[in-house]
């Protein structure tokens, strides 16, 4: 069976960062949505590339990742669904090594906090103000 995912490069919310130079800082749930709050490396092709400040290398931007209507979160291959804000919140923060889609639909983000499995509609990235 060959592997038919989509890496986080080739999806178009994600033009202008770098997810590998990227760190979650938290997880949470709002109704339906699986929320990630994360410092976002931006890329000079984003929109909202600023040259970085004197004491940065970087453009660093705090941002969330929104994955809407989420029908179940998995940590690690756990059979449990974790869909629930106080047992989410133990998924814990780290850089993120990589996000794509599966070619069986569900997305799967994998960081220093493991291996989560997300099947939800596409992600939406909120960037806000630093």
């Amino acid at each position: 069976m060959s592997d038919n995912s989509v890496d986080w490069r080739k999806l178009r919310e994600f033009a202008g960062v770098d997810l590998s130079k990227s760190f979650v800082l938290s997880w949470g749930f709002d109704r339906d949505a699986l929320l990630i709050d994360v410092d976002l490396l931006l890329t000079p092709e984003h929109p909202f590339y600023e040259e970085p400040r004197p004491a940065e290398k970087v453009c660093i931007r705090p941002a969330t990742i929104e994955f809407p209507f989420c029908e179940s979160v998995r940590l690690n291959g756990s059979d449990t669904n974790s869909r629930t804000a106080e047992a989410i919140a133990g998924f814990g923060n780290g850089a993120i090594i990589g996000l794509k889609r599966m070619n069986d639909g569900p997305y799967e983000i994998v960081g220093d906090f493991g291996t989560v499995r997300i099947d939800a509609e596409r992600p939406i990235l909120k960037l806000r103000s630093p």
